[in-house]
């Protein structure tokens, strides 16, 4: 497998430098994907057309979000999605931005179910994403979105539940810590903010944000210091 060169640094440089609009590709399930909310397309959508109003970063930013996808899935894409999203000058991305592991978790067919993905398979195939996708350029991980536990089954046979949430959640927690690859702890946020509050921003099936859930994802996601740096008019430099 062909990889690219690894950058000598997965940091912005502390001061912005001219350059070009950065290439960015958001990988990963239906939370990159936007389902659920048919009136802004998802908070990566309302992030792609912030970055292209008039005095914006100018950054491109390409939604790679496939509905029901597992870690091992995104894994197998990953490579290629990233050797053909690049334009002209920059012929490959600047930035991985990956969210994936709900459906992971999920338990099949019944509430004491298998999970989708055993949590050891999972650690391992979570480790080989995140090494993967350093491979080819600086990193950033969304975390998933609480369930709403009453809506479940979701589908008829898929149960979701925030005590297998968590463990996953804190695989991929702790893998990313390892790397130095920063975490957006969306779970842990959400929950702190109380069953009234996420469930006025949950769809009707249970699992996916609504349009007020994903402003309220696009608000985190734009207020993490990691990502804010991005929207500055001037790019940074990455080195």
């Amino acid at each position: 497998m062909q990889t690219f060169p690894v950058h000598s640094s997965m940091q912005l440089s502390l001061a912005p430098k001219p350059c070009q609009p950065l290439k960015i590709i958001a990988l990963g399930d239906s939370l990159v994907y936007g389902f659920g909310d048919p009136e802004t397309g998802g908070w990566v959508e309302q992030l792609r057309r912030r970055w292209m109003l008039p005095n914006s970063s100018g950054h491109v930013l390409y939604n790679l979000g496939v509905r029901g996808d597992r870690t091992q899935q995104v894994a197998q894409r990953l490579e290629v999605e990233f050797r053909h999203r690049g334009e002209l000058r920059n012929q490959v991305p600047d930035l991985i931005i990956l969210s994936v592991g709900v459906n992971d978790s999920a338990r099949l067919a019944r509430p004491n179910g298998r999970n989708y993905t055993d949590i050891a398979v999972f650690a391992s195939e979570m480790a080989s994403l995140l090494d993967q996708a350093q491979q080819l350029c600086p990193v950033l991980f969304v975390g998933m979105v609480p369930v709403n536990e009453a809506k479940m089954p979701f589908l008829d046979c898929f149960y979701f539940n925030h005590a297998d949430q968590y463990r996953y959640k804190e695989a991929t927690r702790i893998a990313c810590k390892q790397r130095q690859i920063p975490y957006l702890d969306i779970f842990d946020q959400w929950i702190v903010r109380g069953e009234a509050w996420r469930n006025q921003r949950l769809s009707e099936d249970g699992l996916h944000p609504n349009t007020l859930g994903y402003q309220a994802l696009l608000e985190d996601v734009m207020n993490w210091e990691p990502l804010a740096a991005y929207h500055a008019p001037s790019a940074y430099q990455l080195t």
